[in-house]
């Protein structure tokens, strides 16, 4: 029986192992050259819905993103992640953001993230 939620606190004493305990090793690809005028674009169309990027801005459907290079998944404070996200031993990266968002749910199998993703 797996864990509701990917969650193995649920089950104390298991000795399962969830998927979600196994670090996401940093992938092996190239990141292309960003360009601030499209980010910014991008990131008003896509993001700022549910994310604020201001720094000790409020978090909102999702988490604040203010600083997110090099900060541990799951770890802003006030913000209800899931146990994927969590456990998931990220150590953000552009690497990591790079095909995170391409699809969120395939790379974090259980994300909250409701992202469909980036097709470019």
């Amino acid at each position: 029986t797996n864990p509701p939620d990917g969650d193995p606190s649920a089950f104390p004493g298991s000795s399962q192992v969830s998927l979600f305990s196994m670090p996401i090793p940093e992938p092996d690809v190239s990141v292309a050259a960003g360009n601030v005028e499209k980010g910014a674009k991008i990131f008003k169309t896509k993001c700022a819905q549910c994310h604020n990027a201001d720094q000790g801005g409020k978090n909102g459907q999702g988490p604040n993103l203010w600083g997110i290079i090099g900060r541990e998944s799951g770890q802003v404070a006030g913000f209800a992640y899931s146990a994927a996200n969590k456990n998931s031993g990220i150590i953000w990266s552009d690497k990591h953001l790079e095909v995170y968002l391409q699809d969120p749910k395939k790379y974090m199998p259980g994300t909250k993230m409701v992202f469909a993703g980036l097709k470019k």
